[in-house]
């Protein structure tokens, strides 16, 4: 917070800190301000800083690694010199003449090299005016310590005779202070560790980029590191390298593994002309890649700019948690300070003054908020990094609170739920005449012919007859077919209008078959030669592979699916009925056009419906913006994927489900750290003011507040998220 407001202090900026992630997200006017003065206003605060384009994931593990190695060293150190003190404090059958001397021999190394950390932390916020949790901290230790100097100098505590704890003799707080220390350099060590752990999703996200790549220059291959690519570059990616930018292969044919980036765990075959994303792994050939998107602008530098944006944010709930703690510090030192003063008015006699000490140090102790600034932002790295792992990204933690009232999801038709690539799903032949013969006919002429569904035609034909004939005479007639010579035959493929101009014989077997085919929603044309039409084939734009299953999961978290699509209802309503989706005209919304999609979801929101929209396309942008949560597929367009609240890298379907399920179950536990966090300090407050607990096991239960709350937030690594059992994204 000291560092916030710092920053939040400058002329035209606004940051935003994220305590787990240890970063900071500046938002500034480049007229008043650059980043050398935000690094220098951080270092005037006592802590250090650098830009992230200075911080590679190697450093960034080497850097947890040592603090966590510098952590256990001052754990271990303390705790070997922390545990005589504490025994010969507790057992008096143990305690000889003048121990509390050897105490104070052994305690000085721990309440000063020990508890450094605390020391330094809360020296620099107090040049500052600033409290934290660790002036808490060091308080509770230095009061303890102080007592117990003024108690063995000038006090007289040696009085104190071996055996009896009977005398008027003030007595010494060695063993709250060592304790103190080594409990809470515990916390701090075993949360250290948890928060590494926490991180490691983003961390190994950083190091999937390929450090360096080879470049064709004047004909020569050059290695060169990855950052250097520039835009039209030609990138050699021999067998499982790592492929080092966005682009589209010019040479050679191999299988892709993508599944570190998408999460797909099954390899891609790419060959000429193929899109390559930067990060995936080249398993088997050798391909030039031409460089398409290089730098900040490739798929994997978006993909981690959106997770650390993510990652940035805070939710309401944690910004009432920041409110809170900024006023915390000094309202329990009020506290504390009423609680000394309280005791020693109505206290013992006999022990007023070390029950009143006793009580002030352990309200300092058990107070310190951690757990309240460890709440939301170790919850939020924890699953937005699961989602990373799981080819999902999550733009912000307001995603995760509109997840919750979600209710209706809208999925757009092609491209999303289907694969929107134009098949060939049946050919009818007329009598006496083979499927060969005319996918032989119709896949040589659509061959020469760019239209989808020639396209599809050929691609089927070519599949199932390997080569194809030669043409002459090509011609394509707009809005009606293609016309050409196949192995001296004249063959057309159309509709029925180009026929009636070739005055072609459609017999009546054909032309029911052509409106059946039609009538069920998909693509027909006609196949003639020898002047009549001999065939009809059949094309569609197929649902994707697991699209019936990701509806059938949405419908298990009681969810209600709805297809919006500009193509006509037959074709919808066909799709519809094979991915699970009802047919009626509340779930089947067709005929739309892209302008009016952002009115069926403000409409149904209108409604009362919490809509999230899944689409791909320029023409979802604007629905996907409307929509209360906006899902991208990441195959889709960036115009698409910008204007989204989450993104699905692969385009699997399925992962929608995983994708609401994961945001419902971080912002659950975001919601059980709070609520944990204000419950502790609620109740740990009044005990310790009460006398009912001692500062030692008040620091004990500061130390595990903290844990609990950094290991509460890693169950998100391991959760069972899907709503079925066959398929479990985790295990990919």
């Amino acid at each position: 917070m000291s560092i916030e407001k710092g920053l939040n202090a400058l002329p035209g900026v606004e940051a935003t800190v994220n305590f787990a992630t240890e970063s900071a997200r500046v938002a500034f006017d480049s007229t008043s301000c650059d980043i050398a003065t935000f690094i220098s206003t951080i270092e005037g605060l006592g802590y250090g800083a650098r830009t992230l384009a200075e911080t590679t994931p190697d450093m960034l593990d080497a850097e947890v690694r040592e603090r966590v190695a510098m952590l256990k060293t001052r754990l271990m150190v303390s705790l070997v010199l922390a545990v005589p003190v504490a025994v010969v404090s507790m057992f008096m059958a143990l305690q000889f003449d003048s121990w509390q001397w050897y105490a104070l021999l052994f305690s000085t190394p721990v309440v000063t090299w020990g508890a450094w950390p605390f020391h330094r932390a809360a020296l620099m916020n107090a040049r500052h005016r600033n409290t934290t949790m660790d002036t808490l901290i060091s308080l509770g230790i230095v009061a303890a310590t102080g007592w117990s100097l003024w108690a063995l100098i000038w006090g007289g505590a040696t009085d104190h005779h071996h055996g009896s704890s009977m005398s008027s003799a003030p007595h010494v707080y060695f063993e709250v202070a060592v304790s103190v220390t080594v409990f809470l350099l515990a916390g701090r060590y075993f949360e250290a560790r948890a928060k590494r752990r926490a991180g490691d999703a983003l961390r190994a996200l950083l190091a999937l980029g390929a450090r360096n790549a080879t470049v064709l220059r004047d004909g020569e291959e050059v290695v060169i590191e990855a950052a250097l690519i520039k835009v039209g570059d030609l990138i050699v990616v021999r067998p499982g390298e790592i492929i080092a930018a966005d682009g589209i292969v010019q040479e050679g044919e191999s299988t892709i593994d993508a599944s570190m980036l998408t999460g797909e765990s099954v390899p891609v075959d790419v060959s000429k002309g193929s899109k390559v994303t930067g990060t995936t792994v080249n398993l088997t050939g050798r391909i030039v890649v031409k460089a398409r998107r290089v730098g900040a602008d490739s798929t994997f530098a978006q993909m981690t700019k959106l997770v650390r944006d993510a990652q940035s944010t805070k939710a309401p709930v944690q910004r009432l948690a920041d409110r809170v703690s900024s006023v915390f510090v000094p309202t329990v030192i009020a506290i504390s300070v009423l609680t000394f003063i309280g005791w020693y008015v109505l206290g013992d006699d006999l022990n007023r003054v070390a029950d009143s000490f006793t009580a002030a140090v352990a309200v300092l102790i058990i107070a310190c908020p951690c757990a309240l600034g460890l709440a939301t932002p170790t919850a939020l790295m924890v699953g937005s990094g699961r989602a990373a792992q799981m080819g999902i990204v999550i733009k912000g933690v307001d995603v995760l609170q509109s997840t919750r009232r979600i209710d209706t999801v809208v999925f757009d038709k092609t491209g999303t739920v289907t694969t929107g690539v134009m098949q060939l799903i049946d050919v009818v032949c007329a009598s006496g005449v083979s499927r060969e013969e005319i996918l032989g006919y119709a896949g040589a002429l659509e061959h020469a012919s760019e239209h989808p569904v020639a396209k599809a035609i050929a691609n089927a034909a070519r599949n199932e007859l390997g080569t194809l004939g030669s043409v002459g005479h090509f011609e394509s007639i707009a809005g009606m077919g293609t016309v050409g010579v196949v192995n001296g035959k004249r063959v057309m493929v159309g509709g029925e209008p180009l026929f009636q101009t070739q005055l072609t014989i459609v017999s009546k077997e054909m032309k029911d078959a052509l409106h059946t085919a039609r009538n069920s929603g998909n693509t027909a044309v006609l196949v003639a030669y020898d002047g009549s039409a001999k065939g009809v084939c059949v094309i569609a734009d197929q649902p994707k592979q697991h699209s019936a299953e990701a509806i059938a999961d949405l419908r298990k978290l009681g969810l209600r699916p709805v297809l919006l699509t500009g193509d006509n209802r037959a074709t919808a309503v066909a799709v519809a009925q094979q991915v699970g989706i009802d047919t009626d005209e509340q779930h089947v919304i067709a005929g739309v056009l892209p302008a009016e999609k952002v009115r069926v979801v403000a409409d149904l929101q209108e409604r009362g419906y919490a809509v999230a929209m899944v689409g791909d396309g320029v023409n979802d942008a604007a629905a996907l913006a409307q929509s209360d949560v906006g899902i991208a597929m990441g195959t889709g367009t960036d115009v698409a994927m910008n204007a989204s609240d989450l993104t699905i890298v692969s385009g699997d379907l399925r992962l929608v489900s995983d994708a609401i399920l994961l945001s419902r179950a971080t912002l659950r536990t975001i919601s059980a750290n709070v609520f944990w966090a204000f419950i502790y300090n609620a109740a740990a407050i009044p005990l310790a003011a009460l006398g009912y607990m001692n500062p030692m096991w008040a620091g004990l239960a500061m130390a595990f507040s903290s844990v609990f709350v950094v290991s509460n937030s890693l169950r998100l690594r391991t959760a069972k998220l899907t709503p079925h059992t066959a398929f479990v994204h985790a295990t990919r």
